[in-house]
């Protein structure tokens, strides 16, 4: 009977489930083919383009009618895109209609090399004559420092401001794994390949702190001369408010300090935007959000342009367990479409990569050198182009990456759990019979032998060497010199420039001018690659990718990321070219 009534209620159970996860799909169907219908947006004259940043922003979006339904069901914010924000943007600057940009972007989640470069298309944006005007109950310091290039920025006089320096902290699994038997075999070549210690130590060890320092302090340099510049003071200046912990001070001291203009409320700030724009206190202003701007046409004098700039968009882990991660397979074929392309005169690779698959990486790479071959390549770093990242960038024209990019990591390793003493906890014992010496490498119920140590290690070091002539040949130097720079050692943007990994410092609109000029182009449309997928393919993706994060976050909370570490670990490749795991940049 006790069996019955149990498997009564997980059939009941399932069945509920079963019907809200239809309910869900349903709800998003119905509000993703309304969107669909949607037209051309109109606006009136004087507009504020809201920029509404408290949320993730990623390197593309697409026009994606379900994402919205779907984010408002799970209370998830809709990620943004960073190609519709500077499309945007670049046509507010030239938009009639719009007076200027209003930023809530307190709590904006994203790279320093992301927020760069909005930061970059707003202080453009500036030259129009138009206002920016930024307004947040609270700002972390990325947010802030997007917020710093506004004409003025407000903080509600309860709110918070920080702004403390920069901190890089990596999670180490070491003792974790020990308490539950098992161990991580690991086979690498460079002292800086800190990836893999979060598995063999407790803390950093000595070349990862130095390497950890020397990027750090290159970003933070920058983003303090950054905000000093925006604000009239000194980097000096910046770095002596950032050690009085802001974020605890009086309103006054913000405003006496020149970090911000003002401590005002919502509606204030309203009143003040209405006698800016010369609108009657009794009428409402006229708002466009980014998303519904990205419908609205402005004219750029052009008819119809053959010749074309394709954008590559290269953003996740290679070969990773992750829906959005990067697919060599997938993204060799857009490359190799792109090169028999005719009417593509020139291609924009955008990376944002930690690396990953040191196979696929090979595989992307070898597209790579194909198009260069037969058309202008050159790579836009995000937040992230290294180790593998920067495999598949090497052999580009030229390579540009932002100030805060981290780049580099030229190395590979390899790492395969041995869970002996995990199984012999559990009682759990393995016998076989094989036909070869080899035949039952590689096993993680028992730990390597020599000769398979010895193997493994022989293999890790011929793609090391393979990774270095890859990056000897793009940059048209030595092996010997690109090892002396590498040893998987990471590096800003600045380090790179310095050291001759990059050419040119800038984001991806700098990318679009240099290979503009490298094709000789006149005039020219951008398009973006891959190809959008079908909207009801992207919702099922949806469904299940957020689904499957909803629930993971629900139950751990922030410790979700660990277990996606771990989850990648288990069914990642063995072979790995990628920059340190949970590497945070606060």
């Amino acid at each position: 009977m006790v069996k019955f009534f149990k498997y009564m209620f997980a059939t009941f159970a399932g069945g509920i489930v079963a019907a809200f996860v239809l309910f869900i799909f349903f709800i998003a169907m119905l509000s993703g083919l309304a969107a669909m219908g949607e037209k051309e947006t109109k606006i009136k004259e004087n507009t504020i383009l809201l920029l509404d940043l408290n949320g993730p922003i990623v390197d593309r979006v697409s026009d994606d009618p379900f994402a919205d339904a779907f984010a408002s069901l799970t209370g998830e914010p809709t990620p943004e895109g960073l190609n519709r924000l500077l499309s945007n943007i670049d046509k507010a600057k030239r938009d009639d209609n719009i007076s200027g940009i209003v930023l809530e972007s307190g709590m904006v989640q994203a790279g320093y090399a992301t927020i760069e470069e909005i930061r970059n298309a707003l202080i453009d944006f500036k030259t129009s004559g138009k206002f920016i005007y930024s307004f947040s109950p609270i700002y972390t310091q990325k947010a802030y420092y997007l917020a710093s290039v506004a004409d003025k920025v407000y903080l509600n006089p309860s709110g918070m401001l920080e702004l403390k320096g920069m901190y890089a902290e990596r999670t180490f699994f070491k003792k974790a794994l020990e308490k539950v038997g098992v161990e991580i075999q690991v086979f690498k070549h460079g002292k800086f390949k800190s990836a893999v210690e979060p598995f063999l130590l407790e803390k950093m060890s000595e070349p990862a702190r130095l390497q950890t320092e020397v990027y750090i302090n290159s970003m933070w340099d920058h983003v303090k001369a950054g905000i000093a510049e925006a604000r009239g003071l000194t980097p000096e200046k910046v770095s002596a408010l950032a050690d009085e912990m802001p974020m605890f001070r009086s309103d006054e001291m913000l405003i006496e300090s020149g970090l911000i203009d003002g401590s005002k409320y919502k509606d204030e700030v309203i009143d003040e935007l209405k006698e800016v724009m010369g609108i009657d206190e009794t009428n409402d202003l006229e708002a466009i959000k980014n998303n519904k701007y990205a419908k609205v046409f402005v004219s750029e004098g052009k008819g119809f342009i053959r010749q074309k700039i394709a954008v590559i968009y290269a953003e996740g882990d290679i070969d990773g367990t992750s829906s959005d991660g990067i697919k060599s397979d997938k993204l060799s074929k857009t490359i190799r479409k792109a090169r028999r392309d005719s009417s593509i005169k020139a291609i924009v690779f955008r990376v944002n990569s930690p690396g990953g698959s040191a196979l696929g990486s090979e595989i992307i790479w070898r597209e790579v050198k194909l198009a260069q071959e037969t058309k202008p390549v050159i790579v836009s770093m995000g937040n992230y182009a290294a180790s593998g990242g920067y495999y598949i960038s090497c052999a580009a024209d030229k390579i540009v990456a932002n100030p805060t990019t981290l780049t580099g990591s030229i190395g590979i390793f390899g790492m395969i759990p041995n869970a002996e003493e995990l199984t012999n906890k559990l009682g759990v014992s393995f016998d076989g019979v094989k036909t070869n010496k080899f035949a039952d490498m590689p096993s993680i119920t028992r730990p390597f032998r020599k000769d398979e140590k010895e193997l493994l290690q022989a293999y890790i070091v011929k793609g090391y060497d393979t990774f270095i002539g890859r990056c000897a040949d793009g940059r048209n130097t030595t092996k010997e010199a690109i090892d002396e720079i590498g040893q998987g050692r990471v590096w800003s943007g600045v380090n790179a420039l310095d050291i001759d990994l990059v050419d040119e410092i800038g984001g991806i609109s700098k990318a679009i001018e240099l290979a503009k000029d490298a094709a000789d182009l006149e005039e020219y449309r951008v398009v973006e690659l891959p190809e959008v997928e079908d909207p009801i393919q992207q919702l099922m993706k949806d469904l299940t990718g957020e689904a499957r994060m909803f629930v993971g976050k629900s139950l751990m909370g922030d410790e979700y990321k660990y277990i996606q570490t771990l989850e990648n670990l288990k069914n990642g490749y063995q072979i790995q070219a990628r920059i340190p795991y949970n590497l945070e940049i606060k």
